[in-house]
């Protein structure tokens, strides 16, 4: 007998006032990734038909902000007109669910939330009608209650509002997750009042009447409270960055990655990191980036969406961005490598260096000061201190091919478009604005002069 088709109800309709912001709450990031967009991956791994994405607060920019998202073919955007409250937002997505179908509910702005946990949920509506996911905590002010009968079944969710004294004491709190079948689930909301402190239609007043009708009900809970943890103002979502960053951290180290500190490192995006790296202090990692094995990344670095290989050095201070770069090169300190750079293996690149859309070869050096933009270096090249690859005529971008064993001394201009020939040699301060050939020298300077007798000028006294 097939599984139940399966569609996922996701509320980001709330303004989230308490963030104190122009934007929607649920494009607020954690670990670059908007909260919604957290949910949505995880969901999206329990493959289900349609995620149905409840809406209200700055639509068109949540829905602008997922119109490229890899499950944007399963997403439907359902809006709220008006705030009534959960249970109502849930009744909105309802006519484009099928009757037989299991419908889990999640909330926006709970973003770390296991796709593992979410699976046994579902797989929970084999046996139950409804299934709460729920935690213990220390503290679970302004958090549902749990509440149960004295035979220990859940027979109701209290808001924190409308608890009583001793309902207020459990610890145990409704993490706004439930699954549910679809038809005694429309059942159950029709019937929902707003009879309540904020005259809302909780979603959580289902579980009283599933218990009234003596439908299935069970509860179960995460491997770690923070699965559950949601975010309702800025210290929240700082809160819930840092505890992403130590688990993240902890999956590395645990992985053999060498981390100085785990509190002062960034991972954001999709990030694998090899063996025997070690990562300095205050570094951040953005996604999708690949680190090979036995990677050193000195203090203060920002890598984004670049492929880095083994045994390379990336020296304090050097920002790579959209990068590919082979083994044992050697990059920076504040160096700092733009879209399009490809380094082969033993490149050095060193401090005060910025690269863009240029390929060096093997062994190539370009030790410090310079720009090099648009440009194909060859194997073994050097590349002087202060040169730059002149690329740009104010309208288009020229390229510049330098070839292999080529010497260019310091303080040289290359106006591409302009090819240097293999083993040439280009004389320091030179503006070089034609081919130069192979195994030449290419000097272009003004004949130095000495004017004997000329005095200095003085400032003027006053």
């Amino acid at each position: 007998m097939s599984n139940p088709p399966l569609h996922i109800v996701i509320l980001a309709a709330g303004k989230g006032s308490r963030m104190r912001s122009q934007h929607p709450k649920v494009l607020h990031q954690v670990a670059g990734k908007s909260l919604l967009g957290h949910v949505i991956d995880s969901a999206a791994a329990l493959a289900p038909n349609k995620m149905h994405v409840v809406i209200g607060h700055k639509k068109d920019q949540v829905i602008e902000a997922f119109a490229n998202h890899p499950e944007s073919a399963k997403l439907q955007f359902v809006e709220q007109t008006e705030q009534l409250g959960t249970g109502h937002a849930v009744t909105q997505a309802l006519p484009s669910i099928p009757e037989n179908a299991n419908v889990l509910m999640l909330t926006a702005d709970v973003p770390l939330i296991h796709s593992d946990t979410l699976t046994a949920m579902v797989a929970s509506m084999q046996s139950h009608t409804l299934t709460v996911l729920t935690a213990i905590v220390d503290n679970p002010f302004g958090l549902g209650r749990i509440s149960r009968d004295d035979t220990d079944s859940v027979c109701a969710i209290v808001e924190e509002k409308d608890a009583s004294h001793e309902q207020r004491k459990i610890t145990e709190i409704n993490s706004g997750i439930i699954c549910a079948r679809k038809a005694p689930l429309a059942g159950w909301l029709s019937q929902i009042k707003n009879t309540n402190k904020q005259q809302e239609y909780y979603l959580t007043d289902v579980v009283g009447l599933a218990y009234q009708a003596g439908d299935p009900i069970t509860t179960l809970q995460p491997a770690n409270n923070y699965e559950v943890q949601g975010i309702n103002s800025r210290v929240q979502l700082a809160e819930v960055e840092r505890i992403y960053q130590t688990s993240k951290a902890t999956e590395l180290m645990e992985a053999g990655v060498t981390i100085a500190d785990p509190s002062r490192i960034d991972i954001r995006g999709d990030v694998t990191i090899g063996q025997d790296t070690v990562i300095d202090v205050n570094v951040v990692i953005q996604g999708p980036t690949q680190i090979g094995c036995n990677v050193t990344i000195a203090p203060n670095c920002v890598i984004s969406d670049s492929q880095i290989a083994d045994n390379v050095e990336i020296h304090a201070n050097t920002v790579i961005e959209s990068a590919r770069i082979h083994s044992h090169a050697q990059i920076g300190p504040f160096a700092r490598l733009r879209p399009g750079t490809q380094l082969a293996e033993k490149v050095k690149i060193g401090n005060f260096v910025e690269t863009k859309n240029a390929q060096l070869d093997a062994g190539a050096k370009v030790n410090h000061l310079s720009y090099v933009g648009d440009a194909n270096v060859g194997r073994n090249t050097n590349i002087g201190a202060g040169v730059i690859t002149c690329n740009y005529d104010g309208a288009n971008k020229h390229q510049t091919t330098i070839g292999n064993d080529v010497f260019v001394g310091s303080d040289c201009q290359l106006v591409a478009p302009v090819t240097i020939g293999d083993g040439a040699t280009i004389g320091a301060g030179s503006t070089i604005t034609s081919n130069v050939s192979a195994d030449t020298l290419a000097i272009s300077r003004n004949k130095q002069r000495e004017l004997t007798g000329w005095q200095r000028p003085v400032k003027n006294k006053k």
